[in-house]
């Protein structure tokens, strides 16, 4: 597809198409960022630019758009390739790299989203397995303390990667979420509601007095 060449008319900032594809560019752009340590705010733009794009975005193009130097553009980009969010390419021909998402949008942001959660989860593991290795036998009440928390935390972070290994399996990249949650039978969003109610009612109950 032939890329859509640059209007040479200056934009009219009142024009209702620019208004709402900045109103995108700078929400998406918070929200991405608020959602991947590392990715900032023009990272978060950068997505929101490349899902309008009707085809590859070049750094030239993508600072020309955003209004900011390609060294920005430049090291956003890599933070975003990391991510698992943009893919560089080059066509054949050219002599300059282009950029796309790695899959449609929002499915990409999802499926790297997923894919940091799991990484979270199982270094949280990793970092309870090591202090509780490091603790060994000690006695005395700081070191029970220290072992219940530690314990307790181990606990949680397993039952979220058991979790994850059930419903997301082995999946990297793009997940489309929507197909997902369309296959579901609607009374499995309903038990799910249910017990999602009944966990916050009881996270918000005062804690009881011990007895006796």
């Amino acid at each position: 597809m032939a890329r859509r060449p640059a209007s040479s008319e200056p934009l009219d900032p009142a024009d209702p198409v620019h208004l709402a594809r900045r109103a995108f560019l700078e929400g998406a752009g918070v929200e991405i960022a608020s959602s991947f340590p590392g990715i900032t705010r023009l990272g978060g733009q950068i997505v929101a630019a490349l899902y309008l794009a009707e085809t590859p975005r070049s750094m030239d193009e993508l600072a020309a758009e955003l209004g900011c130097s390609k060294s920005n553009i430049f090291g956003n980009l890599r933070a975003l390739e990391s991510a698992g969010i943009v893919e560089r390419r080059r066509e054949t021909g050219s002599r300059h790299d282009s950029y796309s998402l790695r899959g449609p949008y929002p499915d990409v942001i999802i499926g790297a989203y997923m894919s940091r959660l799991r990484r979270v989860t199982a270094d949280k593991i990793a970092i309870s397995d090591r202090a509780l290795e490091l603790l060994g036998d000690a006695g005395g009440s700081e070191a029970e303390f220290l072992r219940r928390r530690l314990v307790d935390l181990r606990r949680k972070y397993t039952l979220f990667a058991e979790f994850f290994a059930q419903v997301l399996p082995a999946i990297e990249g793009p997940i489309d979420l929507e197909q997902m949650l369309r296959r579901v039978p609607a009374g499995v969003f309903e038990a799910v509601a249910r017990l999602a109610r009944e966990a916050m009612s009881r996270a918000r109950r005062p804690s009881e007095p011990p007895k006796g």
